[in-house]
């Protein structure tokens, strides 16, 4: 397996704090069946800076480091930047990273609970760049789970998303959980990854989430998750279903 969504650099986000942290998350992604993770540490999120230079040498260093201690999951280089306007200005400054540095697909964050007003014009633009903006863990977003036809608009016009591997299996509660069902009913995302933080509170669930995904959906999308994840490391467009509104259930009653 491919994890496209991890905070395995060491001292750079609130994900591993040192080396020996990055080396207990590449064991326990190895133990899960993942040989290749995009690490993806965060950006301008109000915390966090990490521009693409810094973040390009903190990988080399932990792939040496890796290999010094045997552990053979390979990590790429990637950056999780929380939306702003400035974003292509920085983009074309050197200081955004896409994932796997050579593909065309760019992660795109939100706040947890809203989404601000130009983020359609954003990925309009975004895309007109050549690039294709990558709304992480939408099924977290306080808006989108009160208003999906948002990110219906997004996909529809070309964004794609990422959800978590931990809101699938339900570790972030029944609510985020059945949202995540619709989101890949409705066709409405692209990717699942882990967002691993550690190996404790926030570990990888990516073996357990294709397990469930098999028994609910079957093999087809299992595959087409898995090759999305492969298609962004090989720099090659991804492949997506004609994306559906998300019905809302009709609750019975007085009226």
């Amino acid at each position: 397996m491919i994890d496209i969504h991890c905070h395995i650099l060491p001292d750079m986000d609130d994900g591993a704090s040192h080396f020996t942290d990055s080396l207990l998350m590449a064991k326990q992604a190895e133990i899960e069946g993942i040989h290749t993770i995009i690490a993806t540490p965060h950006h301008q999120n109000g915390k966090y800076i990490n521009v693409k230079n810094d973040i390009l040498k903190k990988v080399e260093e932990i792939n040496d480091y890796l290999k010094t201690e045997k552990v053979y999951v390979n990590i790429l280089p990637g950056q999780e930047t929380r939306i702003y306007g400035e974003i292509l200005e920085d983009y074309e400054a050197g200081e955004i990273l896409p994932l796997a540095i050579l593909s065309n697909y760019l992660f795109i964050e939100l706040p947890s609970s809203s989404v601000p007003r130009y983020t359609g014009q954003l990925c309009y633009d975004i895309q007109m760049k050549g690039l294709t903006p990558v709304i992480v863990h939408p099924e977290r977003n306080k808006e989108l789970i009160e208003h999906p036809d948002k990110l219906y608009k997004l996909v529809n016009n070309g964004a794609a998303t990422q959800i978590t591997a931990a809101s699938f299996t339900g570790y972030f509660g029944k609510k985020i959980q059945k949202f995540t069902f619709d989101l890949i009913e409705a066709n409405l995302t692209h990717f699942i990854a882990s967002d691993a933080h550690n190996t404790a509170t926030r570990g990888f669930k990516m073996s357990e989430a294709f397990d469930l995904l098999e028994k609910k959906y079957g093999q087809d999308q299992v595959y087409l998750f898995l090759d999305n994840a492969e298609q962004i490391v090989a720099a090659k467009d991804i492949y997506r279903e004609v994306p559906e509104q998300i019905k809302k259930k009709k609750i019975l009653g007085l009226f």
